[in-house]
């Protein structure tokens, strides 16, 4: 029965992705980042990403959208950093196993490129954002459910047979997306809604806990951290920090706080020694192949990791750093079009939340917490592979359509119910009516013929 909802959803979706490409780019996201179809045993194998994207991509190439393509500073970098992982795998050491992953970035570059191009507008920018807080808050509210269910005894895991199913992805994945929640929190005018994303935000905190992961516990410090230093409400926001975690840590077994406590006694634990073993492999295949490097996950493989370090290739792990994956799968040039990709959006950020304070509120705020969650990811991506989740990237997207959004004349209107969204219904009733008498008086005058009278002096 699920199988037949969701492919009929799918298909409705897909039918009206056909006139509205980004109703389609909407299911992409969602199928991407939530992956449905592991829920569904009889659409699981099928190709359905697949026809997703090449449903959505056919209506935009047809569509008016296409003639509108830009090429900003985030779209360029993508474009350039896209082309040297083509070049990397062209030289990769072991082309066969590389060539999946290469194939899998590729795809997610695509769908990040569209979501530049096609969110043109505050509706669809904010459809986006709902896309990815609903897709990762969904699995974090079961997360912490499940925290409490258990008494904290067992770690929260993601999804199976995702890139999120591993506990520390999930747990960062789940820190990245907190800024999000609270942006829409601000934009929500609904009680109920502002309500349900404050409970969201509660529940994902004590999932990140609930995974029992010392990198996603370091990224919810860098979250509390940089969110009290950057609010003007600093002990309001250190309050309701301390009251949120201080119970739910207290709630924890004695082996999760164990557990956290040997984040500083990192050189004796043999998990953390045997990353470390990858990232000097992965820097002596980067620095043996400085250019293209080795390509993609291939210092994986014990062959090619014996040839720049026998003795570490024994020991070594998984690299778990998004850094270190892409220095040693693309080399110091593709690690430098990685970083710089992340630098542009900062610097994008930054721009927009300056200029556009007072003339669109609203871009202001997603820049700030948008920078907020990247720190966050960058942090946790630190001692994650997780170069290839597509929720950072659709961040980094979100901030690059930003700065293409252009100002109308309903930002005005916008700012102004912005404003008051935290008030009253009759507050925002009176706000709404008197743009409304104001935009035909401003028309009537502007129509209307100019008296002669005496020509002022110069």
């Amino acid at each position: 029965m699920r199988d037949v909802i969701l492919i009929a959803f799918i298909a409705l979706c897909l039918a009206t992705a056909i006139r509205y490409p980004f109703a389609g780019l909407l299911t992409w996201a969602w199928f991407t980042i939530m992956t449905p179809h592991q829920a569904a045993f009889g659409a699981f194998g099928l190709p359905l990403n697949l026809i997703i994207a090449a449903v959505t991509i056919t209506g935009y190439v047809f569509s008016n959208e296409v003639s509108r393509f830009k090429i900003d500073a985030i779209t360029g970098l993508i474009l350039v950093f896209a082309g040297w992982l083509t070049l990397s795998q062209l030289f990769s050491l072991d082309p066969q196993n590389s060539e999946p992953y290469f194939e899998r970035m590729i795809k997610t570059l695509i769908f990040v490129l569209l979501c530049i191009q096609m969110t043109t507008d505050k509706l669809r920018f904010n459809a986006l954002v709902w896309v990815v807080v609903l897709g990762v808050g969904f699995f974090a509210a079961k997360g912490a459910l499940f925290t409490f269910a258990t008494f904290g005894a067992y770690r929260v895991q993601g999804l199976a047979q995702t890139v999120l199913e591993d506990n520390n992805h999930f747990g960062i994945a789940v820190a990245t997306i907190l800024p999000l929640i609270l942006y829409l929190r601000g934009q929500a005018s609904g009680l109920w809604v502002r309500r349900g994303m404050l409970a969201l935000f509660c529940l994902s905190v004590v999932a990140i806990i609930g995974t029992h992961s010392r990198g996603a516990f370091l990224a919810l410090m860098a979250f509390g951290g940089v969110f009290w230093w950057g609010s003007k409400h600093k002990v309001t926001i250190l309050a309701g920090l301390a009251l949120l975690m201080i119970p739910t840590i207290a709630f924890m077994p004695a082996k999760w706080t164990e557990r956290m406590s040997t984040i500083g006694e990192a050189t004796h634990d043999a998990s953390f020694m045997g990353r470390v073993d990858a990232w000097v492999i992965n820097y002596k295949l980067a620095k043996e192949n400085p250019f293209t490097g080795a390509g993609l996950r291939n210092s994986y493989q014990p062959e090619i990791a014996k040839e720049v370090d026998a003795e570490r290739a024994q020991r070594a792990k998984a690299a778990h750093s998004i850094y270190f994956e892409i220095l040693g799968g693309a080399g110091f040039i593709g690690l430098a079009f990685y970083l710089s990709i992340f630098a542009a959006a900062f610097i994008g950020a930054r721009r927009v939340q300056s200029a556009e304070l007072s003339l669109a509120p609203w871009k202001s705020e997603f820049a700030r917490y948008g920078q907020l969650s990247l720190v966050i990811f960058m942090v946790g991506g630190a001692s994650t592979s997780m170069e290839m989740w597509d929720g950072y990237w659709v961040v980094i997207a979100l901030i690059a359509a930003l700065t293409k959004i252009g100002q109308t004349s309903a930002d005005g209107a916008d700012s102004a119910l912005e404003r008051a969204r935290r008030t009253s219904w009759r507050q925002q009733q009176r706000i709404r009516g008197a743009l409304a008498n104001h935009a035909p008086a401003a028309r009537l005058t502007a129509s209307a013929p100019q008296r002669p009278g005496r020509s002022e002096p110069y």
